[in-house]
């Protein structure tokens, strides 16, 4: 299996979340934890974003 990794831009892209927003959000376990790419440089499993995106679609339909 393998894994594409995202960096920050794509991934305040694909969510439509700030910078500021998403690092909240980890914080508080309510959006996918980067992983370490070496030194301080972080990146994204991207299928996990899309997942999380998909999940806040699925939420918000069902609310109406």
């Amino acid at each position: 299996m393998s894994h594409k990794i995202v960096r920050l831009p794509t991934v305040k892209d694909k969510s439509g979340l700030s910078r500021s927003t998403i690092y909240l959000r980890i914080s508080k376990n309510e959006f996918p934890a980067p992983i370490s790419l070496g030194g301080r440089a972080v990146g994204w499993i991207e299928e996990e974003v899309d997942d999380w995106v998909a999940e806040k679609i699925k939420a918000s339909r069902c609310e109406k």
